[in-house]
């Protein structure tokens, strides 16, 4: 059961010491959900190595989009390359396709985001010299941001048990698990934005300065 309790505390400390609560009260699901994100990423860049044909269509498509043009001209402006990644993230995977699902049906933002784990090792795998060189100094970037989904996926599964269990939550309705699961999950979404927010500026200093000294 999940007693945690948001009362007590302010400021800074409650800011951490709440998250971190979260995930020692929810320990088993959050090591499962960190396995299963980081294998499901790990899975597609052994599929993207295993067919490049598979790379090449999700690389391909992104090329058609102009969306990689977009990343290019970005690269010369660091600062907007972090705020742009950061607003992707935040608003194509982490509200997109984990939360806002989630608010609807009970643990629906889990398999959403498993095909984007997915999809993104397969974009990302080390098919040729540069994207393997790539890879280097962007599985930092890999490493930070799939923890900040992972917590959005712990808040997402917590959500989902406290409103189909309100119980676990200390809750009599389902309305009142809702709501307790709702603010956990904004609770963990709290390091995740600072996670999002480290990952990209990493990211952006990484391909513009780091990138270039490998290729030299």
């Amino acid at each position: 059961m999940d007693s945690h309790s948001t009362s007590g505390g302010s400021g800074f400390a409650r800011v951490v010491r709440t998250p971190v609560a979260l995930i020692r009260a929810n320990r088993r699901p959050y090591l499962l959900l960190n396995s299963l994100a980081y294998g499901l990423l790990t899975l597609g860049l052994v599929l993207g190595a295993a067919f490049p044909g598979l790379n090449a269509a999700l690389t391909g498509g992104m090329e058609e989009s102009g969306t990689t043009d977009l990343v290019v001209s970005l690269l010369a402006t660091p600062w907007l390359f972090a705020l742009t990644i950061t607003a992707v993230n935040l608003g194509r995977i982490a509200l997109a396709s984990i939360v806002l699902p989630s608010l609807v049906v009970p643990f629906a933002g889990i398999p959403v985001f498993c095909y984007f784990a997915v999809e993104t090792g397969i974009t990302l795998a080390p098919v040729d010299h540069a994207t393997t060189m790539t890879l280097i100094p962007h599985s930092v970037t890999m490493v930070v941001e799939f923890q900040a989904y992972v917590l959005l996926l712990l808040g997402a599964y917590i959500l989902g048990r406290s409103w189909i269990r309100p119980s676990s939550v200390g809750a009599v309705t389902r309305g009142r698990g809702y709501l307790r699961g709702l603010q956990r999950l904004g609770w963990l979404a709290l390091p995740a934005l600072a996670l999002f927010v480290v990952g990209a500026i990493y990211e952006a200093l990484s391909l513009t300065y780091l990138l270039p000294l490998l290729f030299t």
